[in-house]
């Protein structure tokens, strides 16, 4: 099914970017949003990252600070092993549809995550690209952001370098540590030539796989939640370990498999597969030079 319009097709591979509305039926995001509340209760029972995925890291991030009064769960690893409505979402959707018109008739499907910034939290994600965590035989690859709340200028929206993904890779490796970032002079490039990228919920916003991009604090009283899903060309091959592992990896979600493996021309360095629940902890704990 062909959603995408030609000239919303060329505004992708031109800018590398493209947010799109109403990817998921109402009643659907509304179930998703219901979902995501009850996980947020649930946390309060806790204090530090729980549950489990199929690598043994937990699936539930707490960021600091979180508290039964003050949730901050900020990041759930692999919900679509766990919810229903969230896998439909990043399996069988006019999102995923989206992608089919990107990628082509084949379409894998890599990892999902969703990362939140509740009211109050002070999650920062450092300007990255996502190639460098998940390098393939060749760089078709799509990172589709659904917006589970309305984002906003205020909630920490994503920013994207328009353009940048036509460029070079750039290290995520500093000082002989994987930082999961890039370092703070073409950070603050990046930040004089920044497009934030808002929508409403249900809107979703879809990033070629070598866009530079971060976000800021929530500094906003309403929380900004994304269902992350990654996916790639049916003849893309992983040449690094899933960062965020699930049952599902590899999963022909349009199309069929054909066995072949196509490979494009570039360098680029291994990533360090995190141990912690989440690539929070890489970015906090190492500083780029």
């Amino acid at each position: 099914m062909t959603v995408l319009t030609q000239c919303q097709k060329n505004q992708f591979w031109e800018q590398g970017f493209l947010v799109v509305e109403d990817v998921v039926e109402r009643d659907h995001l509304a179930s998703m949003q219901a979902q995501f509340a009850s996980w947020v209760q649930a946390s309060k029972a806790h204090d530090s990252a729980y549950g489990s995925t199929i690598d043994g890291r937990a699936r539930f991030d707490l960021e600091s600070g979180h508290s039964f009064e003050q949730p901050s769960l900020r990041r759930i690893n692999a919900p679509i092993e766990v919810s229903e409505v969230f896998f439909n979402a990043s399996m069988n959707s006019k999102m995923t549809d989206c992608i089919s018109d990107l990628l082509g008739a084949n379409v894998k499907f890599h990892h999902a995550k969703i990362n939140s910034k509740l009211p109050n939290s002070s999650t920062v994600v450092k300007w990255h690209q996502d190639f460098p965590f998940t390098p393939h035989t060749n760089d078709d690859l799509i990172t589709a952001l659904l917006m589970v709340d309305d984002v906003t200028e205020e909630n920490g929206p994503l920013k994207v370098v328009p353009n940048s993904h036509k460029g070079p890779i750039y290290s995520l490796w500093h000082n002989g540590a994987f930082t999961g970032a890039i370092d703070n002079q073409k950070a603050l490039e990046c930040e004089k030539s920044a497009v934030l990228c808002t929508g409403k919920a249900g809107s979703v916003c879809l990033m070629h796989t070598r866009l530079l991009h971060g976000s800021s604090a929530n500094q906003s009283s309403a929380p900004r939640t994304l269902h992350i899903s990654v996916y790639s060309a049916e003849d893309a091959v992983p040449v690094s370990p899933n960062p965020v592992p699930s049952k599902y990896d590899g999963l022909v979600v349009r199309g069929k498999k054909t066995g072949r493996v196509r490979a494009s021309n570039f360098n680029i360095e291994m990533p360090e597969m995190p141990d912690k629940a989440s690539f929070f902890e890489q970015q906090k704990h190492h500083q780029t030079d």
